[in-house]
């Protein structure tokens, strides 16, 4: 009777210890890249503007949370995230298996292919890894992008950039010839005056292995509640208009896909 009584007091005390434990989602911390428009980029006053900031903020106002930003270069992103200088990371990061054997993710946010551009004077036809022989071709490192092109692409000469900004200075000035990278990100670089150079040559079927199942929320493995929260909150801005709202001021099409 003793012994019973003494690990019954054993569990109320474990209990105790943790619930006292239990992390205080109040205030939710977000990585996030800032040089990926229209997705994620910074102003020229250092302000943070995309798709992925604005759901961001519609996500935390839906759990009822504070969110706080931090900027993070992209290849470190997810060692940031495990060390715990943010809780998530909210930046185009594609939900792929590689990437859950470090990390957790929610269900994802949207899903858009891969393209190619090149410059509009370009004789290439195709998007094959037949039609890209020899090509010197642009990507973001660390990426499913750069991860597609080595992967399908062998034929073409691949050199990779720390961000977008960098490979779309170079294929502008004539040294490379190609760039991949997400359709969206592409179209929308087009639209400016830095992206005039270049066209669209053609958009890429995605490889689930590759490209992933879309871009969701990246989580520590051990942070499942807040995991559970992001994803009723991302089915909830689905459902009362709030998504579809921050789709139309960046997309005149629907990024969530199939």
């Amino acid at each position: 009777m003793y012994i019973k009584r003494l690990a019954a007091a054993a569990a109320i005390v474990l209990a105790a210890v943790g619930g006292a434990q239990a992390k205080d989602w109040s205030k939710v911390r977000i990585g996030t890249e800032g040089a990926y428009p229209p997705f994620n980029s910074l102003t020229a006053d250092g302000k943070l503007v995309g798709f992925d900031i604005d759901i961001a903020n519609a996500l935390c106002e839906e759990m009822k949370v504070e969110c706080e930003f931090v900027t993070q270069d992209w290849d470190g992103m997810i060692p940031a995230l495990q060390a715990g200088k943010f809780d998530a990371v909210i930046a185009s990061m594609s939900i792929t298996e590689e990437r859950k054997q470090k990390v957790d993710f929610t269900n994802k946010y949207y899903n858009t292919p891969p393209a190619i551009a090149v410059p509009k004077d370009s004789k290439l036809k195709g998007t094959t890894d037949a039609d890209l022989k020899g090509v010197m071709l642009g990507a973001q490192s660390s990426t499913t992008h750069s991860n597609y092109a080595e992967e399908k692409l062998p034929s073409a000469d691949l050199k990779l950039y720390p961000t977008p900004d960098e490979y779309k200075l170079d294929i502008a000035n004539g040294r490379i010839d190609a760039v991949i990278d997400d359709v969206v990100v592409l179209s929308d670089w087009l639209k400016t005056d830095d992206g005039a150079c270049c066209k669209i040559l053609g958009t890429l079927v995605p490889d689930p292995v590759i490209n992933g199942e879309g871009a969701g929320i990246a989580i520590r493995k051990e942070d499942g509640d807040l995991k559970e929260m992001f994803n009723k909150a991302i089915a909830a801005i689905r459902a009362n208009g709030k998504y579809q709202e921050i789709n139309d001021k960046y997309f005149d099409f629907d990024v969530y896909g199939g």
